[in-house]
C-alpha cells in the first residue's frame, strides 16, 4: 500500500465503517449480493465539459448524433477510460489539471428490489490520488440520480442535462453559488432528477435537481452506508420505490428509468468528480442495469 493510500485509509476507515442514514423503514433486508449480477461501469473525469460544449457541433463531433436521439454511451462505451485519461492530463477540456488525478475508475454496480425498496451497491478500488483536499471532511462522496424520461436530453446523456458552464467551479463561471440545474426544470412539470448522495463523513442527502439543486425534501432514502477495506470501497443504498416526497421519482416494477452516478474521490468538490454516462435502470425489465425482484 502506498504512503498516500495508507494515509487515506487511516483518515477514512473509522469514519466510513458502519455509517448510515436512516429514514423510514430502516429494517429493510438487503439482498444476497452474491446472487445479484454486477454491471461494470467506468466513471471518468469530465473536466470542463458542460452541456453547452456537448451540444456544440464545432467542438464535439457527437452533438449531431445526440440531436437525432442517439445515446452518448452508444458512441463512447469502448473509450471511456481513454477520454478520462486525456482530460485529466490537461490535453483537452481541463485548464486546471490536478496532480495525480485518476482519469477513470471501474465500478461494479448491482441492483435489486423486493417490491417495496430498491437496493443499489457500488464497489470500486480507490486510486491513490494526491491532489488538493478541496473537501477536507469527505475523502469520498457518491451520488446517483434517477429520471423518468421527461427532462430534455436525459434519454441521450443521462444526468449531463444538469451540468452547465455557469455552474460553480467551471472555468468561466461568474456566479459561485450556482450548482447543477435543469433548464426549464420544475417539480410541477415533472422535469427533474431525483438525487441521493452518501458521504464518507456519514451524512446523506435525499433531494432533487430541477431549476436548482436541492439536497433535501425527499422521503425515499431508507439507508445509505459505506465501508473501506484496504483500497476497496463499497457503498450501498436502500431506497423506497414509492416515497411520495418532494422530488422523488416513483419506481414501478416493469418500467425503466434513466440512471447515472458520480464519485467525488480524493477529497474533491464540484466538477472535479468522476462521472458515468447515462444508463437505463430497469425494474424487472430490460435495462443496462436490471433490478430484479429478490
Amino acid at each position: 500500500m502506498t504512503t498516500a493510500l495508507a494515509h487515506f485509509s487511516k483518515l477514512t476507515l473509522a469514519a466510513a465503517l458502519g455509517l448510515a442514514f436512516a429514514a423510514g423503514n430502516a429494517n429493510a433486508a438487503a439482498p444476497d449480493w452474491s446472487k445479484v449480477p454486477a454491471k461494470k461501469i467506468t466513471v471518468f473525469y469530465p473536466g470542463a465539459s458542460p452541456l453547452e460544449w456537448i451540444m456544440k457541433g464545432s467542438e464535439h463531433g457527437g452533438a449531431k448524433g445526440i440531436k437525432k436521439g442517439e445515446q452518448c454511451i452508444g458512441c463512447h462505451e469502448e473509450e471511456v477510460a481513454d477520454i478520462g485519461k486525456k482530460i485529466a492530463s490537461g490535453a483537452r477540456n481541463e485548464p486546471r489539471p490536478i496532480k495525480g488525478k485518476a482519469g477513470s475508475i471501474p465500478v461494479q454496480v448491482q441492483a435489486a428490489h423486493d417490491g417495496a425498496n430498491l437496493y443499489l451497491r457500488f464497489t470500486w478500488k480507490q486510486p491513490a490520488g494526491g491532489g488538493e483536499k478541496m473537501d477536507k471532511d469527505n475523502p469520498v462522496k457518491l451520488a446517483f440520480m434517477l429520471e423518468d424520461h421527461k427532462v430534455d436530453l436525459a434519454d441521450q446523456g443521462g444526468c449531463w442535462a444538469t451540468c452547465h458552464g455557469d455552474a460553480r467551479t467551471m472555468p468561466d463561471a461568474k456566479d459561485e453559488k450556482k450548482t447543477k440545474y435543469v433548464k426549464d426544470g420544475s417539480l410541477a412539470s415533472g422535469k427533474f432528477y431525483d438525487l441521493i448522495q452518501w458521504t464518507s463523513k456519514g451524512k446523506s442527502h435525499d433531494g432533487y435537481v430541477a431549476d436548482k439543486r436541492v439536497m433535501e425534501g425527499g422521503k425515499g432514502l431508507v439507508e445509505a452506508k459505506g465501508e473501506q477495506k484496504g483500497d476497496t470501497w463499497t457503498v450501498t443504498f436502500t431506497r423506497k420505490l414509492a416515497p411520495g416526497g418532494e422530488g422523488d421519482v416513483t419506481l414501478v416494477p416493469g418500467k425503466a428509468y434513466n440512471f447515472g452516478f458520480a464519485i467525488h474521490d480524493d477529497y474533491t468538490v464540484g466538477r472535479f468528480h468522476q462521472v458515468s454516462f447515462g444508463y437505463i435502470l430497469g425494474l424487472d425489465t430490460k435495462g443496462d442495469i436490471v433490478a430484479a425482484k429478490q
